[in-house]
């Protein structure tokens, strides 16, 4: 018989909206959960831009070293809500047949849109990672960190571009989450920890913050440096 999914969610917050001031907020209350659990730190690898407050406050809360594992999905050029695809770090790719299909995409664009989005994630994991040795999870734990999980695909293409990487085990952190997918990744990796587990057709990874709003790149930066840098960051 196969191992029931190991999911850690908080059944005072399952179906409720706005229950976090913000992502920090939300980092709190998920180093709350997991603290105690595990003896040994993993690495949070945050996945940008939510991802990254969220386990920068994991980090500072838990001492645990955080990176990112950049990844993005990729849209069409006339919408850019919807991913029929994802690339990650380390040039994994997933395509969603079944919504490319839907869209009707030719070849071309679906090329198109690769290349525009390899490019993009290049450039980012180029930025935000700067002179940082690659990433090195050869049999260590690692734990995948974003502020939210509602189809669930791009974190797929993060899920497998960290087992190529050799870690030893992977869990998944996430404040809030459709019930639906947090299921169905949570069977893909060694643990899922979700405070805000949410049913119903219309989910929204915003609604369950108070405050909302997009992270940018310089604001991601200020995140990880604090971290890395910790006290000895020079003061302005």
């Amino acid at each position: 018989m196969d191992k029931a999914p190991a999911i850690f969610e908080q059944p005072e917050l399952h179906n409720t909206a706005q229950v976090f001031e913000d992502r920090e907020d939300a980092g709190h209350v998920l180093a709350t959960m997991i603290k105690g659990r595990h003896p040994q730190p993993m690495m949070l690898l945050a996945i940008p831009s939510g991802g990254v407050p969220v386990a920068a406050t994991i980090a500072r809360d838990l001492g645990w070293p955080l990176d990112v594992a950049v990844t993005s999905k990729i849209t069409p050029p006339w919408n850019s809500e919807v991913g029929y695809g994802a690339i990650a770090f380390d040039d994994t790719l997933r395509l969603n047949e079944a919504l490319i299909e839907e869209l009707g995409l030719s070849r071309e664009d679906i090329d198109t849109g690769i290349a525009r989005t390899r490019e993009r994630v290049q450039r980012r994991v180029s930025r935000l990672r700067r002179d940082r040795r690659p990433l090195a999870l050869s049999g260590k734990p690692a734990m995948l960190v974003d502020d939210g999980l509602a189809s669930g695909f791009t974190l797929q293409v993060a899920i497998e571009a960290v087992r190529n990487l050799g870690a030893s085990s992977l869990y998944v952190a996430v404040p809030t989450g459709h019930a639906e997918s947090v299921r169905r990744i949570a069977g893909e990796v060694d643990g899922l920890y979700c405070a805000n587990m949410r049913e119903g057709y219309r989910y929204a990874v915003a609604d369950a913050y108070r405050h909302w709003s997009d992270v940018s790149e310089d604001e991601v930066m200020a995140e990880l440096e604090a971290v890395w840098c910790g006290a000895a960051c020079p003061s302005e």
